[in-house]
């Protein structure tokens, strides 16, 4: 068999990852009735990786492929410590740990405690190279509170890891890229509904729905009476952390 390209490995790890999340019914398609997110978006459609961590085979095929997409696109020996993200991101941070034979340690929402590790479980990873992981993310808006507390309690953070990411929500990577976070992430909508090519796991009225949003998720949110800039969530954001 010829060797993979990396790519070729990305799109055979992406359309996995995505089976698996609809074969366990983590996958929810609501047009009728959107979803509305802490940010302000609205969708109809939601994903719950939490579901992942009750199904065994399910959750090592996940960890074996985010270790090895780690490893491709991070390094097999950069990473010195994994740190979770409160509440979603701590299983998958312990799973990941384990097999890369490093430390662990958990990122809280909010500092409990005073000093530069108040938020920071398991020991403050100082001067370490430090992974964040967390189960997805919609808009970027937690990691990028999540890795700047890693960075005030003196770690290095310059990478992230989630199973799923959204790959819809304007302005996400390019807010990442400006604070130095590079996103890496096993799956999206898009890899979803390729899949769902495959086999009729919803009805075709649902997925020409999420089709419209995935085309134009701004329009969509707008017009269904979520938030329609980035501006918009990026004040709601600002909002959330003042209160």
């Amino acid at each position: 068999m010829a060797m993979q390209h990396a790519s070729d490995w990305d799109r055979d790890a992406a359309l996995t990852a995505a089976r698996i999340l609809l074969e366990i019914k983590a996958v929810n398609f609501r047009p009728e009735e959107p979803y509305t997110f802490t940010s302000g978006w609205k969708s109809p459609v939601y994903i719950d990786c939490r579901k992942i961590i009750y199904f065994p085979r399910a959750r090592t095929k996940i960890c074996d492929l985010a270790v090895e997409k780690i490893g491709r696109h991070v390094g097999y020996e950069t990473i010195e410590v994994v740190a979770g993200g409160e509440t979603a991101g701590i299983p998958f941070a312990a799973w990941i740990a384990e097999r890369m034979a490093t430390p662990m340690a958990y990122v809280r929402k909010k500092p409990k405690g005073f000093g530069r590790g108040a938020q920071i479980e398991g020991d403050v990873p100082e001067g370490k190279n430090t992974l964040l992981v967390e189960d997805l993310t919609t808009d970027g808006g937690s990691k990028i509170r999540f890795a700047q507390a890693l960075r005030d309690a003196g770690a290095t953070c310059d990478h992230t890891f989630v199973v799923f990411y959204y790959g819809v929500f304007p302005g996400s990577f390019e807010t990442m890229k400006t604070m130095g976070l590079n996103l890496h992430h096993l799956c999206t909508w898009w890899d979803v509904l390729e899949v769902c090519r495959e086999r009729p796991y919803f009805a075709e009225g649902a997925l020409k729905e999420v089709r419209k949003f995935l085309e134009d998720p701004v329009a969509w949110s707008r017009t269904h009476g979520g938030i329609g800039s980035v501006e918009e969530a990026r004040a709601i954001r600002d909002g959330a952390e003042k209160g």
